[in-house]
């Protein structure tokens, strides 16, 4: 028989420890989040650093094995000849190459086999908001890749670029006409930008307006000063939480409802690390996405303008692996596969894999859903 007295004492000690533990994870989060963030463990090296841009060197990594979610992947001690070189989109921090030790694409990549470079793009104040697409692609771009091919001693390079990372990968590419770019990964890269769901409508309705405007009055977003169109960080942030404000919501709440899992706690934590970071985007790389990508629609006719040129995707002939996340809502895989109407490779590939804008670079299911096959493809293309 049931000591209804013990029951109740079990019962209160059972609910202090649950009311302690979800007391100390409450805390942790929100006084103590920097010790709970479990991104950016893989060791790199800074080989050059100009006081804004740097660039990152991965070496080998000193263990046999990594875990990647609930795989285990041995780490090939033979490199592979070409060089891979992440080149991330603006706004971004880069814990979100580096956001798990089970959940790390550097880290990744270096297991694979490749010889592994990113090119840190800073944190822009006041003072870089005139730089624009020129800039990045014409200037500091092709600056940073010799100095990676100065390292490697390797003169053929494998470009990943996600969001505008990608943009720069093709537009440094079709600019250039770089023939030692052997292959080009690009992921949540919108190139009929009209095409982009919701988003594309709004702007086919904002190009209307624009194309009247500039009938009537002559008036371009181009003829304002840059400084008007530098965005902080903190709007970054905000901007990209709005892209799916849902699911944003939702994750807060999960929090709550979860705040006795220290799992789940942590990793909300490392998640928010990079989401809470974004960084500023300058003024002039503002306005050239704005009006030449999302209201002119360029790409959509296989060309845009960079400064006083153009760059025409027909001059992209590198080894080409398009990836559009199936619930992106900046970049649909609609918008994001007329990159195969335009390019000239002639090993292309396009591929939808499940996530939105973030999730097919470092989601939960983006390892098993992309990274794998990412791996072979490009292991299969660069010796």
């Amino acid at each position: 028989m049931l000591n209804p007295v013990k029951t109740a004492l079990n019962l209160t000690s059972d609910l202090a420890r649950q009311g302690t533990l979800y007391a100390g994870n409450a805390f942790d989060r929100v006084f103590r989040a920097a010790s709970l963030v479990q991104a950016g463990q893989t060791p790199f090296e800074t080989l050059f650093s100009d006081g804004l841009v740097s660039l990152r060197y991965y070496p080998p990594l000193k263990e046999d094995f990594i875990e990647l979610d609930d795989l285990v992947i041995p780490v090939e001690r033979t490199t592979h000849r070409t060089p891979i070189v992440i080149i991330p989109p603006l706004a971004v921090n880069m814990l979100i190459y580096d956001l798990f030790p089970q959940r790390s694409l550097v880290r990744f990549l270096r297991a694979k086999g490749f010889e592994v470079y990113l090119i840190d793009w800073g944190t822009p104040k006041r003072e870089h908001t005139h730089y624009n697409m020129h800039t990045y692609v014409a200037e500091l771009l092709p600056a940073y890749l010799n100095r990676v091919r100065e390292h490697s001693g390797e003169q053929e390079l494998s470009l990943h670029g996600w969001s505008m990372g990608g943009m720069f990968t093709l537009f440094y590419s079709a600019l250039s006409k770089d023939q030692h770019i052997r292959n080009a990964i690009v992921l949540g890269l919108p190139i009929d930008s009209h095409a982009s769901g919701a988003i594309g409508w709004m702007y086919q309705r904002i190009a209307d307006v624009a194309g009247v405007v500039r009938k009537r009055t002559g008036f371009q977003l181009h003829s304002m000063k840059p400084h008007w169109f530098h965005t902080p960080g903190w709007a970054n942030t905000i901007g990209f939480k709005l892209t799916n404000p849902i699911g944003s919501v939702m994750g807060y709440w999960e929090l709550i409802v979860r705040l006795g899992d220290r799992e789940f706690v942590t990793n909300h934590a490392t998640t928010s690390a990079f989401l809470d970071r974004m960084v500023a985007y300058p003024g002039g790389v503002i306005q050239d996405t704005v009006v030449r990508v999302w209201i002119d629609n360029q790409l959509a006719k296989g060309q845009i303008q960079i400064g006083e040129d153009f760059a025409r995707l027909e001059n992209v002939n590198a080894n080409l692996l398009a990836i559009a996340g199936q619930e992106d809502t900046l970049a649909t895989p609609g918008a994001a596969k007329r990159v195969m109407d335009h390019v000239s490779s002639t090993d292309k590939t396009f591929r939808v894999a499940p996530g939105g804008h973030m999730g097919i670079l470092a989601g939960s299911k983006a390892p098993k859903a992309s990274w794998l096959e990412l791996a072979e493809w490009l292991a299969d293309r660069s010796d």
